[in-house]
């Protein structure tokens, strides 16, 4: 069985989400795909994606679902909270 989730991070730049989806490629049975941006209308300081959306495959584990939310976490914390 195969579980979807989607997460958005507001005005992050497309390099990082790339970089995002990279990172959680690595973990075992994550498969990850970039959502378009769905905006007509076009914002500077809108990204050009408006999120992820990542998949869980039956092998994976709760050592890879732990992993993925390391990732998640260290990219909101860098991104999404800013000092």
């Amino acid at each position: 069985m195969e579980t979807k989730e989607k997460i958005e991070f507001a005005g992050l730049p497309l390099a990082v989400y790339r970089e995002i989806a990279a990172h959680l490629r690595q973990v075992e049975g994550v498969e990850v795909d970039l959502i378009p941006q769905s905006s007509q209308e076009f914002d500077y300081n809108q990204s050009q994606i408006s999120g992820l959306s990542f998949s869980w495959t039956a092998n994976s584990g709760s050592e890879s679902r732990q992993r993925v939310n390391q990732i998640l976490a260290y990219y909101q914390n860098r991104y999404m909270n800013p000092i």
